[in-house]
C-alpha cells in the first residue's frame, strides 16, 4: 500500500521533471535554428554576388528577391505595393560619364583632380591646337577666372555660374570649340560640379582646371598643346525597393520592426572608408539587422503577442541618407496605427566586452519601465536620444515612440573587410529575443506614450572638428542643403534655422548639395566666426555666427 502512494506521489513529479526537460530541449533547438538562420542570411546578403547591395542595383535586387521569399515560405502577408515590394526613385541628378576625358599632348588629365566639365557644359568631342595664350577661332580657349574674382571679391551678389556662362557664351559667338577655365590667383572660386544644376546646357563643352592640373600639364602659355577632350553628361535615376510584409492580429495598433538592407556596392557612391572599386558586402551593416528583422518575424508568426499587429520594413536608400524610410512614411503602404518603432541597425558585433546600445531610450517612459528588467543579463548602455544615422530617425520625427539597436563602430565599418565571418551570430540571436520580448512584454500596455529627446548623432565618428547641428535632407534635389531640422540646443537652433531651409554659403564657401557642405565645414575650427546664406522660401538670409 505505501508503495502505491509513494509511486502516486511520485509520478506527478517525474512528468513534471519529463515536460521542462522537453520545453528546455525545445528552446534549446530554437535557439539552435535561430542562430543557424541568422548565419545563412547573412552569409546569402554579404556573398560577393550581391555586389554589396548599393541602392538601386542589381544586387540589392538580389537581396529584394531573397527577402521575398523568405516571407512566402514564412506565410507573412506582403503589404507593398507590388507584392511586398515599395519602389522608389533615387535621382542621382547629372552625372559625368567615364567616357568624359580630357588629353594634353598625349597625356590623360585625371577627372575629378586635374579637371572636370562643369555641369551646364555641352556634351561635344573636341580636339585642337591651341595655345594658353591666344584665343584664336575653331579652336579651345584658355579663361583665367583671377580677373573677375579680384574684381567681384566685395561683391556679396557675385555668382560665379553666371559669370562663366557669360564667358563661354561670348567665346562661342566668337567660334571657340571649348572654354577651359582656370584660376590662377588666391580668391576661393567655388567653381564645382553641381549635379543638381538643372539650366539648359551651353552651345560648347565648359572645363575646369584644378591648379594641380594647371601646375603639370599648362606651363607654358605660349607653347601650342594638342588637345582633346570629350564630355559626357547624363541625369541617372536608380529604382530603389523598400520591403513590406505584416502580421495582422485585427488589433487597433501596429508596431513597426525596421532593419535596412542596403550597402555601399563598390564605394561608387563616396560613403566608403577605404578603396574605391572593391566589393563592401556589409555584413554587420546591415546584412546582421536585417537578418535579425527575419529571425524576428519568424518568432512573431509562430507566437505573435495579439494585441498589435506587426509591420515587418526592409528598408533601401539608408546609406544616401534614410531614403527608403522617408519615402515610406511620406507614402506608407498601408493605413496603421502607429504604435512604436524599433530599428535595427549593425547589431552583429554583441559581446561582453561591446555593450549593445540601445538608443531612443528617452522616447517613451515604458522603456524606462521594461528594459532594465528585459535585459538584465545583457551588457547594455543606453542613449535616450530619438535621432541617430539610422532609420529610426525617420519616425522619431513623426512623433513615433524608437528603440534603435546597435554593437558598435569597429575597424571593419563601410570597409571592403566586413565579412559574415566576423560576424557573432550567438550576439544576434540575445538581441533578438530582446526585441522579441520588449514586444512581448509591451502588447497589453496599449498605445505607448511618446516623448521628445534632444537630437544627436549616435555611433558614427565624424571628421569635422565644428558643427552647425542641422540634419540634412538627403533626399533635396535642388541646389544647396536643405534641412530637416535643427537640434536642439546647438548652434543652428541658436541663430534661428528652420527645417525647410536652404543654407547655401558658409563664409567663402559656397554649397550646392551635402558633400560640398560638409567639405565646407571642414574648413573652420572651433572659436572662427563667420556668415551664414540661406533660403527660406524666396528670401535669402545672411546671420553672422560663431562655432
Amino acid at each position: 500500500m505505501k508503495k502505491w502512494m509513494v509511486a502516486l506521489l511520485v509520478l506527478p513529479i517525474m512528468a513534471e521533471a519529463q515536460s521542462k526537460r522537453k520545453q528546455r530541449i525545445a528552446a534549446e533547438k530554437e535557439q539552435t535554428l535561430t542562430q543557424n538562420n541568422l548565419q545563412k542570411h547573412v552569409q546569402y546578403l554579404a556573398d560577393d554576388k550581391l555586389e554589396g547591395r548599393r541602392t538601386g542595383t542589381a544586387g540589392e535586387k538580389l537581396a529584394m528577391e531573397y527577402l521575398v521569399q523568405q516571407y512566402q515560405l514564412l506565410g507573412i502577408e506582403p503589404k507593398g505595393v507590388n507584392g511586398y515590394v515599395q519602389e522608389f526613385e533615387i535621382n542621382e541628378g547629372l552625372q559625368i560619364e567615364k567616357s568624359s576625358f580630357l588629353k594634353v599632348n598625349g597625356k590623360s588629365l585625371v577627372i575629378n583632380e586635374d579637371f572636370f566639365p562643369v555641369a551646364f557644359s555641352a556634351n561635344a568631342s573636341i580636339k585642337g591646337s591651341p595655345a594658353i595664350a591666344l584665343s584664336e577661332a575653331n579652336q579651345p580657349w584658355f579663361k583665367d577666372l583671377k580677373e573677375i574674382l579680384e574684381e567681384n571679391k566685395n561683391n556679396p551678389h557675385f555668382d560665379i555660374e553666371e559669370s562663366i556662362k557669360k564667358i563661354a557664351n561670348e567665346a562661342a559667338t566668337k567660334k571657340a570649340t571649348a572654354v577651359l577655365l582656370f584660376n590662377s590667383s588666391a580668391i576661393v572660386d567655388n567653381v564645382q560640379f553641381n549635379k543638381n544644376d538643372k539650366s539648359t546646357a551651353l552651345a560648347i563643352p565648359i572645363l575646369f582646371i584644378s591648379k594641380k592640373g594647371m601646375q603639370q600639364y599648362f606651363t607654358d602659355a605660349a607653347a601650342t598643346i594638342q588637345l582633346e577632350l570629350s564630355v559626357a553628361l547624363s541625369n541617372k535615376v536608380r529604382k530603389a525597393r523598400n520591403v513590406v510584409a505584416f502580421i495582422n492580429n485585427n488589433a487597433p495598433n501596429t508596431v513597426i520592426l525596421g532593419a535596412h538592407y542596403d550597402h555601399l556596392g563598390y564605394g561608387e557612391d563616396k560613403n566608403a572608408l577605404d578603396a574605391v572599386n572593391e566589393v563592401h558586402n556589409g555584413a554587420d551593416d546591415n546584412a546582421s539587422g536585417t537578418a535579425a528583422l527575419l529571425e524576428l518575424a519568424r518568432k512573431l508568426k509562430k507566437q505573435s503577442p495579439p494585441s498589435n499587429n506587426y509591420l515587418l520594413i526592409h528598408f533601401s536608400g539608408e546609406e544616401l541618407g534614410l531614403m527608403g524610410s522617408k519615402y515610406w512614411l511620406e507614402n506608407p503602404t498601408t493605413t496603421i496605427s502607429s504604435n512604436y518603432m524599433i530599428n535595427m541597425d549593425m547589431v552583429g558585433k554583441y559581446d561582453t566586452a561591446r555593450k549593445l546600445t540601445i538608443g531612443g531610450y528617452g522616447t517613451s517612459p515604458e522603456w524606462g519601465k521594461s528594459i532594465p528588467i528585459l535585459a538584465k543579463n545583457m551588457s547594455y548602455k543606453v542613449d535616450s536620444a530619438g535621432t541617430g544615422p539610422s532609420d529610426h530617425a525617420s519616425f522619431y520625427r513623426k512623433d513615433i515612440p524608437v528603440l534603435f539597436f546597435f554593437t558598435g563602430s569597429h575597424p571593419d565599418y563601410h570597409k571592403a573587410t566586413d565579412d559574415w565571418d566576423k560576424i557573432n551570430y550567438a550576439g544576434i540571436n540575445e538581441i533578438v529575443n530582446l526585441v522579441y520580448n520588449i514586444v512581448v512584454s509591451t502588447d497589453n500596455k496599449g498605445k505607448i506614450a511618446f516623448t521628445k529627446t534632444r537630437e544627436q548623432q549616435m555611433g558614427r565618428s565624424t571628421r569635422f572638428t565644428v558643427s552647425l547641428g542641422v540634419i540634412p535632407d538627403y533626399g533635396f534635389t535642388g541646389t544647396g542643403m536643405r534641412i530637416d531640422g535643427a537640434s536642439a540646443g546647438k548652434l543652428a537652433e541658436k541663430i534661428g534655422l528652420k527645417a525647410g531651409d536652404i543654407l547655401l554659403q558658409l563664409g567663402d564657401y559656397k554649397f550646392v548639395d551635402v558633400n560640398s557642405y560638409m567639405q565646407s565645414l571642414s574648413k573652420f575650427k572651433k572659436g572662427d566666426k563667420t556668415k551664414l546664406i540661406y533660403k527660406r522660401g524666396s528670401e535669402d538670409i545672411t546671420v553672422e555666427l560663431e562655432f
